[in-house]
């Protein structure tokens, strides 16, 4: 199986004839197919690790330490020339202080998206672009069409990988100077690939937690930049249900970590957080996981971005997610400016929360989206 850049892109490679692709390598089994992929289609490929996160993870080792002796397993078979780029300056300032003022508003963050927008497709892509690479690759699972006048960002073919609401903030000069030669594959397919060329990552698994800072027990992490605040968790009346450790830690729709149970004069079941009072410090919480107060129909988002060339248009019929591993939500722009819209879905929708993305669609392709701001 091979990968073959398409004419829009080859015609800006300094030389068509030779272009040079740099592969933004993670040490996981879908960068390093990336990378084999390219390399088995006779481009000029490169690699570039880059370190964003120092502190130690659980078991003692910086993770990146891990993940770079992958890379190197997988690069050095395959004669691929590794760089290592420290990026962990630039996440801090960019991603990392701006997830933590998030919380610190009361709201819940998407650090993958910022990581694409600041690090992935913003630091590493001048720096790759500096170092003499014509495009950049990485193992997202999301399409780009480079035809026409501007590039266009669809859906990754294998619906339960699709990254493109990661994507959607990265903008048109990221777009244009990248591939994803996963695109049109599935997962599994990826890692029979990699099993089949004998590649150390094919069986590693996936990687999850926050971007690039990897799997931690959260609100412990959390608490050693905002520190636990213990305050008190009410119902809709008012009435005292028990402690929280801090109403910054917890996300609306929540149902772990509260510790209610046994009330007076409720039923038993679980409780769930439906609203947050960050001045007062105080979380609201209510019996019934589709509780009226966690049901919305109409949602506010700003800090907008857009791939497509024209922006939409009010009462434009469209398609959204606000949440990663959402199915589509059929909706309506009812308002829209330079900077805010806002949307109305056909049916209700469960814990819209201010902090993450509202994501746009018109069948496969990501149009943009914006932060939700509030739901009403």
């Amino acid at each position: 199986m091979e990968f073959q850049l398409d004419p829009a892109t080859l015609s800006r490679c300094k030389d068509p004839g030779d272009p040079h692709i740099v592969v933004a390598m993670s040490g996981g089994v879908d960068s390093s197919v990336a990378a084999l992929l390219l390399k088995r289609s006779g481009y000029r490929v490169s690699a570039i690790f880059m370190k964003n996160w120092n502190d130690e993870n659980p078991s003692g080792r910086c993770q990146w330490e891990d993940d770079v002796d992958d890379v190197l397993a997988v690069c050095d078979p395959l004669d691929i020339p590794v760089n290592t780029v420290d990026l962990s300056e630039a996440y801090w300032d960019s991603v990392f202080e701006q997830f933590l003022d998030e919380y610190r508003l009361g709201r819940t963050p998407n650090p993958d998206i910022l990581c694409n927008r600041e690090i992935k497709f913003k630091a590493f892509l001048e720096h790759a672009l500096a170092l003499g690479g014509d495009v950049i690759a990485t193992g997202h699972y999301a399409r780009i069409t480079h035809g026409g006048a501007q590039a266009k960002l669809f859906k990754g073919l294998d619906p339960g990988k699709d990254q493109s609401y990661f994507l959607y903030a990265i903008g048109q000069q990221a777009l244009t100077n990248s591939i994803f030669p996963l695109g049109d594959l599935q997962k599994d397919v990826v890692r029979t690939i990699a099993a089949n060329a004998q590649l150390r990552t094919h069986a590693k698994k996936d990687s999850t937690g926050i971007c690039f800072i990897g799997e931690r027990q959260f609100r412990t992490f959390l608490g050693g930049y905002l520190p636990a605040q213990p305050g008190e968790i009410r119902d809709v009346n008012g009435r005292v249900l028990g402690q929280h450790q801090g109403a910054v830690y917890y996300t609306l729709g929540q149902r772990e970590g509260l510790g209610i149970g046994g009330i007076q004069g409720a039923p038993e079941g679980p409780w769930f957080v439906v609203g947050k009072d960050v001045t007062n410090n105080e979380l609201i919480a209510a019996q019934g996981h589709n509780h009226p107060l966690l049901m919305t129909t109409t949602l506010s988002a700003d800090n907008l971005t857009w791939i497509s060339p024209v922006a939409p248009v009010a009462g434009l019929k469209c398609h959204a997610k606000t949440r990663y591993r959402q199915s589509d939500q059929s909706c309506t722009i009812t308002e829209i400016s330079a900077d805010t819209l806002k949307l109305v879905f056909d049916q209700p929708q469960r814990a819209i929360t201010p902090g993450q993305s509202a994501v746009i669609y018109l069948g496969d392709q990501c149009l943009g989206g914006g932060i939700i701001d509030k739901s009403e």
